[in-house]
């Protein structure tokens, strides 16, 4: 858009209100000024940037009404599932408005309760196409009870619970909490940290700074500089909680209240921290060009999320190690964790990463009761991968380079120096340049491909034993239940999944014993036993007979060598930086 076209479009801001927060409604108003047209059209976005699904957000909005200048009502009439059309009747200025049903908890939506508001920016402001890259204004009116609102926007100055936004990417990417949080600051890699807590808990504030502190630097340190004037963490305390989500110089976290004092919880959190602060550089810079600018309307493609959200993952529990906040130990356990999970996933051998990567729309966000069976993560697979391509690249540098040196060459060069996307080629070309060598067969095979890693070969090379117990001839069903001996799981080419046995199968009997626990039952039997398996399905009684299977899930173990050569040693201390 040009200067010109921008200085002559709507100029646009927002106040939002919570009136009766009860209820769950975000009030928004929305006042246009400039506008020369006699139709004009305003429209909300159908996803939010970093969460890969058409949430549809326009369902929850409610009572769309327009003003003119002098206070007359404007026609709105629907234009398509997320557009609205003003008949401006030539006023030059409008007033919009309407309220927002928030009261899904997620760090992707937006939620309203009596206690507080939390606003998911692309779930409640509508935009105009042609004003999508002037500067727009919020103003916030907290409830009466309310005192403190955390966002990552710019104040504006003189002016009391007001913020702008350069564009609307910028709006659409800083979320805004209301309510009575507990806030606290740090400052690391020197930059100001405010971390706003909602909803309580057991957490240690002075421990949490000191700990998200290194956190910060290690994950600099990579990049050499962070870009941040300031950054906001929104942390969503529940019973349950968990999940983050990225912005520019913010982020939304879902954490367990009552758990910070748990070792394994507090570790998870931190790694979580280090996902997302990872993602100020990985995603929300240096990105896959489909990833930015945004198309707010559709879907947005690409390959490569095994790199935008794999490569994230993989480096949030490296630098949470790097930072000291866990263990070479727990460090090691967490990566046979994930070489356990991938070589079980039945899935593996069906969807390359990089179709993970596209189908994220249709299939990661939408999982069912088949879905290990057919797909896999493009975090875990993704994060995997990344490891293999450090050892390659710290092996063959001597444990001169690593990763580290691809994501600060592709920054400088694709975010900084020419501001733009990489393409997948792209980005395959940076590899090979600080590898040294061709990457095509590793394209091939674990890219595009579905070939089994050899993890084994490489962190040998790191002075690290991979252990894999090829499996046991333990019997196995094949199946997950619920308490009420539901199936709700079948796994791919198990006995149950090849004697014809359904998800929602309720479990009666195998060979006339009722099923009371189904794992000790079938333990009665050895491999190679016919087994007559008595389900309900729907109401009707049938009767199965199947051949009893071995469970080849494998278990995987992961333990430093007794001696290190003197190469394996120094890959070993440059990878964890020991």
């Amino acid at each position: 858009m040009s200067d010109s076209f921008a200085q002559n479009s709507p100029k646009i801001r927002f106040t939002l209100s919570f009136s009766q927060p009860q209820t769950h409604y975000i009030n928004v108003e929305m006042h246009i000024d400039g506008i020369s047209k006699e139709n004009l059209d305003v429209f909300m976005p159908v996803w939010a940037p970093g969460s890969y699904l058409v949430r549809e957000f326009s369902k929850n909005v409610e009572g769309v009404v327009a003003k003119g200048i002098q206070g007359e009502e404007l026609a709105v009439n629907k234009i398509r599932k997320n557009g609205w059309r003003i008949e401006t009747k030539g006023s030059k200025s409008v007033t919009l408005n309407y309220q927002v049903y928030a009261f899904e908890i997620s760090v992707r939506t937006s939620f309203v309760d009596k206690n507080h508001a939390f606003v998911s920016p692309t779930g409640v402001f509508m935009y105009v196409k042609e004003s999508f890259n002037n500067p727009v204004t919020v103003k916030v009116i907290p409830h009466h009870s309310w005192s403190k609102i955390s966002t990552g926007l710019t104040p504006v100055n003189d002016k009391t619970n007001e913020f702008v936004a350069k564009d609307f990417d910028w709006l659409f990417d800083s979320p805004i909490e209301v309510g009575n949080q507990d806030v606290f600051e740090f400052t690391a890699a020197g930059v100001k940290h405010e971390v706003a807590m909602v909803g309580g808990g057991n957490y240690d504030k002075v421990r949490l700074a000191k700990d998200m502190t290194k956190i910060v630097e290690e994950a600099t340190a990579i990049f050499k500089e962070n870009p941040n004037d300031r950054y906001v963490f929104i942390v969503h305390n529940y019973k349950n909680g968990g999940g983050g989500l990225e912005h520019l110089n913010s982020t939304v976290l879902g954490a367990k209240r009552m758990e910070y004092d748990k070792e394994e919880t507090y570790a998870a959190f931190l790694g979580l921290v280090a996902h997302e602060y990872f993602h100020v550089w990985n995603v929300k810079r240096l990105r896959p060009v489909a990833l930015g600018p945004f198309d707010y309307d559709n879907e947005n493609y690409t390959t490569d999320l095994w790199i935008a959200e794999g490569f994230t993952a993989y480096y949030d529990n490296l630098v949470t190690k790097r930072a000291k906040c866990i263990s070479e130990n727990q460090y090691l356990q967490l990566l046979a964790d994930d070489i356990e999970t991938q070589i079980n996933l039945p899935g593996d051998k069906i969807q390359s990463v990089a179709e993970s990567s596209f189908d994220a729309w249709i299939k990661y966000y939408r999982q069912n009761e088949n879905s290990s069976n057919s797909m896999v993560s493009y975090y875990t697979k993704g994060s995997l991968l990344g490891l293999i391509l450090d050892l390659k690249i710290l092996d063959k540098s001597k444990g001169k380079h690593s990763l580290d040196d691809v994501m600060l060459k592709a920054y400088n060069q694709f975010y900084k120096t020419e501001q733009r996307g990489f393409t997948s080629d792209e980005f395959k070309e940076t590899l090979e340049s600080v590898l040294g060598s061709k990457l095509d067969d590793f394209y091939t095979d674990y890219v595009y491909g579905t070939k089994s890693i050899d993890y084994a070969t490489l962190l040998d090379k790191a002075g690290l034993e991979l252990m894999i117990n090829p499996g046991n001839d333990k019997p196995a069903l094949g199946v997950s239940v619920n308490k009420s001996n539901i199936i709700t799981k079948v796994v791919r080419d198990g006995s149950a999944w090849l004697g014809g046995l359904n998800v929602n199968d309720e479990l009666i009997a195998i060979n006339g014993i009722r099923v009371d626990e189904l794992s000790k039952l079938v333990q009665g039997y050895k491999v190679g036993d016919s087994l007559d398996v008595l389900v309900n399905r729907d109401g009707v009684i049938k009767t199965f007979n199947m051949k009893l299977l071995a469970d080849n899930s494998k278990k995987v173990l992961l333990v430093k060598k007794g001696t290190m050569s003197k190469q394996e040693q120094a890959i070993y201390n440059k990878w964890l930086r020991m």
